[in-house]
């Protein structure tokens, strides 16, 4: 009997471990030094219900859980961290006709903080780069639609240099 009720314990050991519970009733109650009046536990309990299903992320339209979202079609945008919004939503402006801004998940690639535009002879301070092609957030005008990167006003272009890390999504939605 010792031996059965040694490997049921280890069993549910490395149950738990696994984040499995397993519950064996012994046939006998083992000894006891105190008289206990609880009242005994019955098979037909039902089981507790399912954990909720993780929020989803709104008002954004993306499905990216940690990262950046941003919507061309309402000219805003959101950080994400663990299925929250932590920032935003802020306006933006996006690429203009002919230099659309393309649509995707992409990695932030890498992040410049005084970054100077060759093609455009252009500033464009607090750089977070996330294609290949160049496209970036960074600060711009906020009237004038660009050569296809993310302009954010300067407290936002800091916001985003700060807090998107090298490899976080940043998700381009319509």
């Amino acid at each position: 009997m010792r031996m059965l009720l040694a490997a049921v314990a280890l069993m549910s050991v490395a149950g738990c471990a696994q984040g499995t519970v397993l519950a064996e009733t012994p046939s006998a109650a083992p000894p006891s030094s105190t008289s206990s009046s609880a009242p005994p536990t019955s098979s037909s309990t039902p089981p507790p219900p399912p954990p909720p299903p993780p929020p989803v992320v709104k008002p954004t339209p993306c499905s990216i859980s940690d990262g950046a979202c941003i919507q061309l079609s309402t000219n805003q945008t959101w950080i994400v961290r663990g299925d929250q919004i932590t920032y935003g939503p802020v306006p933006i402006t996006h690429g203009r006709k002919g230099f659309e801004t393309p649509l995707g998940d992409f990695p932030v690639l890498r992040k410049v903080k005084d970054e100077w535009s060759r093609p455009y002879n252009g500033p464009m301070p607090w750089s977070t780069y996330f294609t290949h092609s160049g496209i970036a957030f960074h600060e711009g005008s906020l009237t004038e639609p660009s050569h296809g990167c993310i302009h954010l006003d300067r407290p936002s272009a800091q916001h985003y240099f700060q807090n998107l890390a090298i490899g976080d999504t940043v998700q381009v939605v319509a």
